[in-house]
């Protein structure tokens, strides 16, 4: 029940905040991410589609495209798994909740992703999550050995006890300011 009132505080704050303030925060966190060692080091990348109310992963996908990394992007596979497939913007299709999905059935191993760069509403400092509740990343994470990171608001940081299940992602790139 905490949880639930959390990602509903987080969403309306997300989806009421001004597009122009939160795109200069954007490319503020899109820079960190390009300096960043394991973005530059890294071959594959993984990231998600975003939604409006998320940090935009649209510039982050062109600009790892044109350094010449394959980047790869979610999709759901039945009820419970997720995959990651190859990036190719002419293969997407809306898919549940509005979220763009591959339509690609290229699925690239997890050994093969240098990179992932992660979702979520809620972060607390040890770089447990919350995300939307359906826990695709925690049990795909559960068994992968690469680099793990995630683009957070500032006012995303959160304190909360995570759960037996959930899976830390191993380093936060956070804005230092929100309006």
């Amino acid at each position: 029940m905490i949880k639930k009132k959390q990602r509903q505080e987080i969403l309306a704050w997300l989806r009421a905040w001004s597009p122009e303030e939160k795109a200069l925060v954007d490319q503020g966190l899109l820079e960190k991410l390009l300096k960043h060692d394991a973005y530059r080091q890294a071959q594959t990348v993984a990231t998600y589609l975003s939604l409006p109310h998320e940090w935009q992963t649209a510039p982050f996908i062109d600009r790892a495209l044109s350094d010449g990394k394959q980047v790869v992007v979610p999709k759901l596979v039945g009820d419970a798994e997720m995959v990651f497939v190859p990036y190719r913007s002419d293969e997407l299709t809306e898919g549940a909740l509005g979220i763009l999905s591959p339509t690609s059935h290229d699925v690239v191993d997890k050994s093969e992703i240098d990179l992932i760069h992660v979702p979520g509403l809620l972060f607390n400092r040890q770089g447990y999550r919350i995300g939307y509740g359906g826990g695709f990343y925690d049990r795909y994470l559960a068994d992968y050995e690469g680099m793990t990171l995630a683009t957070v608001y500032e006012k995303q940081l959160c304190h909360f006890t995570p759960e037996p299940h959930d899976i830390a992602v191993k380093e936060l790139i956070y804005s230092e300011t929100n309006p």
